[in-house]
C-alpha cells in the first residue's frame, strides 16, 4: 500500500507549499557556499602573493667552459708478445703491477736454443782456428817465396856473367813461380777462412738473438693492465701475453659539440670530473683537437691531459671535461636558474614593490652555475623566481612574497 505523510496530508495545500519553499532554500544555501569556496580558491590562486626566492646580483669572477664527455685513455699502449713460438715457463708480473723499461716480464723455454748457441760458438771457434792455421801457412809461403826470389836473382846474375848453365836459371825461375803460387793459395785460403768466420759469427748472433727472444721485457715504464697467458701455454708470434700502458701521460678523449670548435685551442686549461667522484675536479690541459667530426652526432674529439688521477682509476672509465675558453674577473652575476626566456629573448623578474616585473637582459659568459648579465641589470639589484613547488610561472604585475 502507498504510504503518506500524515503531516503533509493533514496540512493541506498550504503545508505542502511551505515544505517545498524550505527545500529550495536549503539547495540555494548549498550553491552559495560552493560558489563562495570556488571564489575563494580562485582569488587565492590568482591574487594571493606567490612565494619567491630572491637573489641579489653581484660582481665576481666567472669562467666560461665548454663541456664534453669521454673516456680515460693512455697516450701510449702496447701489447707484449713473443717473436718466436715457444712454451711459457714463467710469467713474472700480474695485472696492476708497475714495471720499468727493460724489466723481465716473462720467459719461454730456452733449452733447445741454448744448445744451438753452444753449437754456433763451437763453430766460430773452429773458424777462428782455421784462420790462424792458414795465416801460419801464409807466413811459411812468404818465407819460401823470399828464398825463391833470392835464388832467382842469384841465378840471373850468374847467367848474365855467363858463369851458370841455362838449366840452373830455369830451375830458379820455376822455384820462384811455385813459391808465388803457394803464396797466392795461402792468401786465398785466409780469405775463405775469414768469410767462414764471419758466417759463424753471424750464425752465433742469430742464435743468441733467438735465445734473447725467449725473454719478454718491458718496452716502457708503465703498468700492466691485462694478463692473457699463464705458464705452460704455448704462444706464437704476435699472440698477446701482457697488455701495458704508459702512466706518465693519460688523456681524457672527450666528444665535444662542433659548435664550440672555434673557441678551443691546444694549451687551454681544463678540469676533469670522473663519474666515480662527481664532487671532485682534477686539473688538465687541452693537448690536441681532433680533425674528424662524427656525421651523426656532430661532435669531434678533444684530448685533454689529466694532471692528476683519482686514487682508484681505470682505463676506459667515463668522465666529463670542462675546458675554460673565456673569463671575466668582475662580471655582474646571477644564477642561471633565474633567467626566463620570452620570445627567444632572455630576461629576469625583479621585485617591484611586491609585484613581479619582467626585464629583458643581455647575457655574457656562461659558467657552470652562474651567468654574466652584460646589459639590463646592475650589481645590487634583486631578481626573483618561484620557490620549488610554487604554482606556475611568474607574470608581470603578479604579487610576490619573499620566502
Amino acid at each position: 500500500m502507498p504510504t503518506t505523510n500524515p503531516q503533509t496530508e493533514n496540512a493541506g495545500p498550504k503545508g505542502r507549499s511551505g515544505w517545498t519553499s524550505r527545500r529550495r532554500l536549503g539547495q540555494a544555501v548549498k550553491w552559495i557556499v560552493a560558489a563562495a569556496l570556488v571564489a575563494a580558491v580562485a582569488y587565492k590562486v590568482k591574487f594571493s602573493p606567490v612565494p619567491v626566492t630572491e637573489h641579489k646580483a653581484h660582481r665576481g669572477p666567472i669562467v666560461e667552459e665548454v663541456m664534453g664527455t669521454g673516456t680515460l685513455e693512455p697516450r701510449v699502449e702496447t701489447t707484449v708478445s713473443p717473436k718466436i713460438q715457444g712454451r711459457l715457463v714463467e710469467v713474472l708480473v700480474d695485472q696492476n703491477d708497475a714495471v720499468v723499461e727493460d724489466q723481465l716480464l716473462a720467459r719461454l723455454d730456452d733449452a733447445d736454443l741454448r744448445e744451438q748457441v753452444a753449437v754456433a760458438e763451437a763453430a766460430l771457434e773452429a773458424a777462428k782456428a782455421t784462420v790462424e792455421r792458414l795465416r801460419a801457412e801464409e807466413h811459411r809461403a812468404a818465407a819460401v817465396l823470399k828464398q825463391a826470389q833470392l835464388d832467382h836473382q842469384r841465378a840471373l846474375d850468374l847467367r848474365e856473367a855467363q858463369v851458370a848453365a841455362e838449366s840452373d836459371f830455369d830451375k830458379a825461375v820455376e822455384g820462384m813461380r811455385v813459391a808465388e803460387a803457394e803464396m797466392s793459395r795461402a792468401q786465398a785460403g785466409i780469405i775463405e777462412a775469414e768469410k767462414q768466420q764471419v758466417t759463424a759469427e753471424r750464425t752465433l748472433r742469430y742464435h743468441q738473438a733467438r735465445l734473447a727472444d725467449t725473454e719478454l721485457k718491458s718496452p716502457l715504464n708503465g703498468l700492466v693492465v691485462r694478463r692473457d697467458r699463464d705458464p705452460g701455454d704455448v704462444v706464437v708470434p704476435a699472440s698477446a701475453v701482457l697488455q701495458l700502458i704508459a702512466t706518465n701521460e693519460l688523456w681524457l678523449s672527450a666528444w665535444v659539440d662542433e659548435t664550440a670548435m672555434s673557441r678551443l685551442a691546444a694549451g687551454q686549461k681544463a678540469r676533469v670530473v670522473f663519474r666515480s667522484e662527481p664532487d671532485q675536479s682534477y686539473g688538465g690541459e687541452v693537448v690536441r683537437l681532433g680533425r674528424h667530426t662524427d656525421r651523426e652526432t656532430r661532435e669531434f674529439l678533444v684530448d685533454v691531459r689529466v694532471a692528476q688521477l683519482p686514487a682508484n682509476w681505470a682505463v676506459g672509465q667515463r668522465g666529463e671535461v670542462y675546458i675554460a675558453t673565456r673569463s671575466d674577473e668582475s662580471a655582474v652575476l646571477i644564477p642561471s636558474g633565474f633567467v626566463v626566456w620570452r620570445d627567444r629573448r632572455p630576461g629576469v623578474f625583479t621585485n617591484a614593490k611586491g609585484r613581479a616585473k619582467w626585464r629583458p637582459i643581455t647575457l655574457g659568459l656562461k659558467g657552470m652555475s652562474m651567468v654574466e648579465v652584460a646589459e639590463g641589470l646592475e650589481a645590487g639589484e634583486t631578481v626573483v623566481r618561484p620557490v620549488p613547488g610554487a604554482r606556475g610561472m611568474l607574470r608581470d604585475g603578479q604579487r610576490v612574497r619573499g620566502a
